[in-house]
């Protein structure tokens, strides 16, 4: 199987992103992101794009997971002091 396929890391995004609704965290759904724009960068370039190699697409699929990671840490992230506490519980009466 050649790693430089543009529909196995579109595959692999979705595996990613179903996995992220059962182990919440925003780790799977940066794997997910970064996935899904390495096969968008294959589909439109090609393994050309990468110069055929396997190293350098595994590399630009690290550094685009990061990446999203860190938006999405942004993005989703509690804000300082926005933690809410409850002081009762809604079964009381």
């Amino acid at each position: 199987m050649d790693l430089t396929t543009w529909w196995l890391w579109l595959a692999a995004a979705l595996i990613f992103a179903i996995l992220e609704v059962v182990a919440p965290g925003y780790v799977l759904l940066g794997f997910a992101v970064g996935a899904a724009a390495t096969g968008g960068l294959l589909w439109v370039g090609g393994a050309t794009l990468f110069g055929g190699s396997l190293p350098v697409v595994l590399v630009t699929f690290a550094i685009l997971s990061l990446f999203a990671w860190i938006v999405l840490r942004r993005l989703f992230d509690l804000k300082t002091g926005s933690v809410k506490t409850f002081e009762h519980d809604i079964n009381d009466r």
